[in-house]
């Protein structure tokens, strides 16, 4: 039986309470499980004491005996100390679409092409200029 560390949803409709358990890996989300470890309330501020409470000795029991915690629940044990964790890296994660990039491609071009027809503007009354001075002065 592979045993795993992870959150059992309770609470209300839009008020989610979590209890933090140690459960068999194949049982429901909010089923049976082994025991309760600690619990931890998303509502509450991020620098409140009370978000995320942990029983130490039991998480470091299962822990040792090799249960597995989910991500979320790896996180928490970082935080507490408990468990290092490796930090994960994206690199995609922040680079936009395929479409985004084709639209952002469309956009330059038509920049492009404003600033060359307005530096054509320009370049063009000035030499007009000279010509009307000549015309006016005969």
């Amino acid at each position: 039986m592979s045993v795993s560390l992870r959150l059992s949803r309770g609470g209300s409709k839009k008020r989610p309470y979590y209890k933090i358990v140690v459960a068999n890996s194949r049982a429901p989300r909010d089923g049976k499980y082994l025991e309760q470890v600690g619990t931890y309330n998303p509502l509450l501020a991020k620098d409140d004491e009370n978000r995320v409470r942990l029983v130490e000795d039991r998480v470091r029991y299962w822990l040792g005996v090799g249960a597995q915690p989910t991500d979320r629940v790896a996180r928490m044990l970082d935080k507490a100390g408990i468990k290092e964790r490796a930090p994960t890296v994206n690199p995609k994660k922040g680079e936009p679409g395929a479409k985004a990039k084709e639209r952002a491609e469309e956009k330059a071009e038509k920049a492009r092409e404003a600033a060359e027809a307005a530096a054509a503007a320009a370049a063009a009354p000035a030499e007009e200029a000279p010509a009307a001075e000549e015309q006016a002065e005969a």
